[in-house]
C-alpha cells in the first residue's frame, strides 16, 4: 500500500496504493518506510510517512516497500539492500542502472507477477486502469525470500545466486 509515485498518466496522479490482496498475501510486515500518511489498510506494524522520512530513519525487521517510483527508487532500494530484510514492488525495468546494482547484484529472489497491477487511490478506491507496465518483487534477505516464495500471488519465483549472477 505504500507510496508509489508512477505517473499514470490516464489519471494524472502520481499517489498509488498496493492492493489490500497483495499485502494479505504476506505475513504482517515489521515496517513500511515509504507508507501513505493516510491509509485505508495497513501494510506493516510500523509506518514511516513522507512526514517521516523514511530514508532518513534506521529501519527494523522485515521491511514491506512499495517505493515512490521514478527518479528517487534508487536510494529507497540501496537503503533496503543495505538493511538486508524486506520485500519491495518496482516495476520490471530489468535494463536500468538501478536495477542493475540494487537489485540483480544484491537481491536474494525475484517474483515476476503475471499481468498487470491495478493499484489503489488513496481513498482505498480500485483504479480503473492497470498500471502501464508490469511489476516485480524483490526479496532481500533469507526471511523474505520465504515470504515471497510461499505468498499466493500468481508469477514466476526465481532464486539469485552468486553463481547465476554475470558481470
Amino acid at each position: 500500500m505504500s507510496n508509489n509515485f508512477n505517473q499514470n498518466k490516464t489519471d494524472g496522479k502520481d499517489e498509488w496504493l498496493t492492493p489490500p490482496e497483495i499485502i494479505n498475501a504476506f505475513p504482517q510486515f515489521d515496517l513500511d518506510p515509504c507508507a501513505p500518511i493516510n491509509r485505508p489498510w495497513s501494510t506493516a506494524k510500523k509506518h514511516y510517512t513522507i512526514l517521516d522520512n523514511g530514508l532518513a530513519q534506521e529501519w527494523h525487521g522485515c521491511v514491506w516497500m512499495n517505493p515512490p517510483y521514478g527518479k528517487e527508487c534508487h536510494k529507497w532500494l540501496k537503503k533496503l539492500s543495505e538493511h538486508g530484510s524486506g520485500i519491495a514492488l518496482i516495476f520490471a525495468r530489468t535494463e536500468t542502472e538501478m536495477f542493475k546494482r540494487y537489485i540483480w547484484e544484491k537481491a536474494n529472489a525475484l517474483l515476476f507477477m503475471y499481468g498487470r497491477i491495478f493499484f489503489h487511490h488513496v481513498e482505498g478506491k480500485k483504479a480503473k486502469h492497470n498500471s502501464g507496465a508490469p511489476s516485480v518483487f524483490i526479496a532481500y534477505g533469507s526471511e523474505a525470500s520465504k515470504r515471497l516464495k510461499e505468498a499466493k500471488i500468481p508469477g514466476m519465483f526465481i532464486v539469485l545466486t552468486k553463481e547465476n549472477r554475470k558481470k
